[in-house]
Order: C-alpha cells, then structure tokens, then sequence
C-alpha cells in the first residue's frame, strides 16, 4: 500500500498539529485534572471547524465523505498533542450511525457534524473481553420500545456526552441501540484511572426505555455493525498511540542533545543512541502497521481483522517499550509530576487495554490462523 500523503490529507495533518501546537494542548490537559469538565471544550470548537468529526460522516448527512485512514491522521495528531477531546467515540458512533439501515439519524449526524453533539460508545463491561461474547446488558421489549439493564465499564467522556451508543443483547444476539444521555434510571459515574488527563466512565442502566426508533441495528446487522466499530476503534486507539510514541521520541532526542553529564552530551554516549534507534524502529513500525490498518478496513481487504490485530497486538507493546525507555532516558526528571512526559506514559499504558490489549489481539491471530489451517 502506498502511505504517501495526498495534498489534501497533507493538509489535515497540518492545520491539526497547528491548532494543537497554538493551544498548548499539553498545559489544557493539565488544567483539567480533576476539574468539572473532562475535556477540552476549547479545542473541540475549533476542531470541529476544520471537520474533525465531520470527516468521515458522508456528504449526504452533513459530513465530508473521508474515510478511516483520514480519521487515524486526526488520531496521530491528538495523541502526539495529549488532546483531551471526544474524538474517537464521537467519531466512532458517527460512523455507525451513518451506516445503520433503519434509523432517524440524519438530525443526530448533522449535529455531530458541527460539534454541537458530543457521542461515545458504550460497549466494554467490567472483567469482560472486548468482544460481542463480552456482553451481558441485556434489552428486553417493552411496548412498543425496549427495556436496557447492565453495566458499562471504561466510557471515554460519558459524562460529557448526549448521547450513547450501547451494546447489548436482544433475543440472544447483539443489538445495537442509540439512548440519550439523560435518560430516566441511567446513571453515570466518572471512574479513577491512571490517565488522568481523559474521563472514562461507568454507567449503569437500571430498567432505561428506549424508543422503537432507538434501535440502530439488531440480528446479522448488528453483528456487522459491531465488527466494523470493533475494527475502527481499534485502528485509531493505535493512531493515538503512534502519535504517543512519537512526542516521546521527539522530547527524549532533544533532551539527550541537550544533557551534558561528564562534559558532554549524553546522546553522544553509544549506549543511549542505540536505545534512540530502537525507539524510532518501534515508533516506524507502529507507524506502517496502524496506516496499513486503516487503509485495509477502507479498502475492504480480506485481511482486515488480521491486519487490525497485528496493529494493535504489535503498537500496544512497542509504544509502552518506547515510553519505558524514554523514561529511562530522561532520568530522575522524568519520575516529576511537573515533567510531560509521565502524563504520555499514562495515556500509553491506558490506550494500551483499549479494544483489547495485546494478548488479546495475539490470541485472535492465532485464532485465526488455525481457521485457515483448517479451511
């Protein structure tokens, strides 16, 4: 596959990294820990200006018709920014939204589109894998709507957000369902993990109803529904990764250009460059497997799952090894809470787990595998 940019993606990764290098993302974040707002209302506004959750909504719903490999670019950016912004759950129940058969979406989308509707997808449960075999809330028929009851573990910005997209299962197959986020016995509670930067929440559905019409997708359509937002999310936590890796990579080069221990600098010293080129390796190669990714779901290659899980199995690894050294590299000041870069090795060791982490994904290939060989 050819990862050269085109002008026009060129162009999104520009003006992304500008606006995030103008807002001093980094400090934002900071800001916000434990502060009322989870995320960076700011810096969403002006992202949804240059289209960030428009992008891959088609034209037809108000959006701009790009696809998966243009999302994963905006996911470099705000990994490499620490941006503490909605991005991949709005994003990601974008893309469902604008794929589901039967649903009154165009008004939920053309919001969406504008930034005047945050969305996130709730889909994990608590000492469940992150799979449809996971789930255990459970939609019931109620008149002439639905009846959800279960739990939801690990919602990024749930408490930020208007609406949910939630998995559950109806007549013993996954449904997918669309419920705002004040809905009656819907209870939302902000959980304590080590990002601190980005809220990730546990909602509880206690009897919620849902309309007729909040039904997105059930039966063989939620399946396939399900594994394309499996697939997605997937592809740009590891964007988000591969734009970690490199802010770390680029702060550890420069701290060690400028370190002077013994009369000179210390990236001079043969032991700490190998350790450098060992992380750029890493940060290159989660590089080419997450754009390969990207571009397989676009392109609807066979090999999309495998392509998925290599990128996640491989990025989740690389990227947490990448922030090891570079906390080794930077020293005693890289252990200070006034230092950045443990807030990058906090979201690494987080984004990680998400959609699965890397001995899951390394169980699937192998998975896999044996299916072909038994083909």
């Amino acid at each position: 596959m050819d990862f050269e940019l085109s002008d026009e993606q060129r162009g999104l990764v520009d003006s992304t990294r500008s606006l995030l290098s103008s807002k001093s993302s980094v400090d934002r974040a900071r800001a916000l820990i434990d502060g009322p707002v989870g995320y960076d209302a700011e810096v969403w506004r002006l992202g949804s200006q240059l289209g960030w959750p428009a992008l891959a909504i088609p034209e037809a719903d108000g959006g701009l018709g790009q696809q998966s490999i243009d999302l994963a670019l905006v996911g470099v950016e705000l990994g490499r920014g620490l941006a503490a912004t909605p991005f991949i759950p709005t994003v990601v129940a974008a893309d469902t939204l604008s794929r589901a058969e039967e649903v009154t979406k165009s008004k939920v989308l053309q919001s969406i589109s504008e930034g005047a509707l945050i969305a996130t997808w709730a889909f994990a449960e608590s000492g469940r894998p992150w799979t449809p075999a996971g789930l255990q809330t459970r939609a019931e028929r109620s008149g002439d709507g639905y009846r959800i009851t279960g739990s939801k573990a690990s919602v990024q910005d749930a408490d930020a957000a208007q609406v949910l997209l939630v998995d559950a299962v109806l007549d013993g197959a996954p449904a997918r369902f669309l419920v705002p986020a004040d809905a009656e016995n819907l209870r939302i509670e902000r959980q304590q993990t080590l990002d601190v930067t980005r809220r990730y929440c546990d909602v509880t559905f206690e009897g919620v109803c849902v309309p007729a019409d909040g039904l997105v997708a059930a039966g063989d359509a939620a399946q396939r529904s399900l594994a394309r937002t499996l697939q997605l999310h997937t592809v740009l936590v590891c964007a988000e990764l591969v734009g970690i890796g490199e802010r770390l990579l680029a702060m550890t080069v420069d701290y060690v250009k400028n370190r002077v221990q013994f009369g000179r600098p210390v990236g001079s010293f043969q032991a700490v460059k190998h350790k450098c080129s060992n992380m750029r390796i890493r940060v290159q190669a989660s590089t080419a497997a997450t754009y390969y990714a990207a571009m397989a779901l676009d392109s609807g290659r066979a090999d999309v799952d495998h392509a998925v899980s290599v990128a996640k199995a491989y990025v989740s690894d690389a990227v947490n090894e990448v922030a090891g050294e570079a906390l080794q590299l930077h020293g005693g000041i890289g252990f200070t809470w006034e230092h950045d870069l443990h807030l990058y090795l906090r979201r690494a060791r987080v984004n990680s787990l998400l959609s699965g982490d890397a001995s899951h994904h390394r169980e699937r290939l192998c998975r896999m595998l044996e299916a072909e060989v038994l083909r």
